[in-house]
């Protein structure tokens, strides 16, 4: 448990950093994060007798990541395009070792893990050089919605877990992850509602649309930790790395990021909060 705590805190510190400074920092970040998340996708598959395409999974998600950077759309579909197209046609250039199944597990994972954190670039980033003002000083836009993604997921996260261990009874989903009660569940929402309203009122935000926002986070943050879930108990692997002291791996810490961060951005989007 002191080993957790203790990366944690530094990995807390290290985030503040990156996000705070935004920029080729913060972009270059993330795909970092996105190579160590797909290494650790393809090294679980591996395990059951599949062979992801781990080089030109790294190439594509990088193609994305440019376009998601540079905010060109166009580049971004493309690129996603490409992926598919790519990677199925490795299945005729490389059928000895290459087969459909492997494809298609590629093409899942490069869609699963680098789409993701390619919106979490593009969360940075939106806004522009608009700034939202709090008594701690000025936030660009974007740097308070990578906050809020993050916040409201290690909310769903931590509430979810005390309220379990504390007054867990019943299962909410006992086949995929035996740990998880529905007591804790709500003791989530209830606690990531409450959480994101608050961010609602730091960042000067309308309140009752960011506990709305803050209930559908602890709803797909669950949903996406049951995704890896699933993914783990077929592959036959406990964690997905150890890279992380007391925490796993980047897939294991960043599994429930992937579906909230995307929610994040088009909800912003369409529901233009944040000017």
């Amino acid at each position: 448990m002191l080993t957790r705590i203790v990366t944690g805190v530094v990995g807390i510190a290290l985030a503040t950093i990156v996000i705070q400074t935004g920029g080729a920092m913060f972009a270059g970040a993330v795909l970092l994060l996105a190579f160590g998340a797909w290494y650790e996708y393809c090294r679980a598959f591996n395990q059951k007798g599949y062979n992801p395409t781990q080089v030109t999974g790294m190439v594509l998600i990088s193609a994305m990541w440019v376009g998601g950077w540079l905010g060109n759309e166009a580049l971004l579909v493309g690129t996603t395009m490409l992926s598919v197209l790519t990677v199925m046609l490795l299945t005729v250039l490389n059928h000895d070792k290459f087969d459909v199944l492997s494809a298609v597990i590629s093409v899942a994972g490069i869609f699963y893990i680098g789409l993701p954190f390619v919106h979490l670039v593009m969360l940075r980033f939106m806004g522009g050089d608009s700034v939202i003002a709090t008594n701690l000083g000025d936030f660009s836009t974007g740097c308070a919605l990578v906050w809020i993604a993050l916040i409201g997921t290690w909310a769903s996260d931590t509430f979810a877990y005390f309220a379990g261990c504390a007054i867990g009874k019943h299962k909410l989903c006992e086949k995929i992850s035996p740990k998880k009660t529905i007591e804790g569940f709500i003791g989530g929402l209830i606690g990531t509602t409450a959480s994101v309203a608050g961010l609602g009122v730091f960042f000067g935000l309308d309140v009752v649309t960011m506990a709305v926002l803050g209930f559908i986070i602890c709803i797909v943050a669950t949903l996406g930790d049951l995704v890896e879930s699933v993914v783990k108990r077929y592959t036959g692997i406990k964690d997905s790395g150890n890279i992380i002291p007391g925490h796993g791996g980047i897939w294991d810490r960043f599994d429930s990021v992937l579906y909230t961060v995307p929610l994040v951005y088009y909800f912003m989007y369409v529901t233009k909060i944040a000017g």
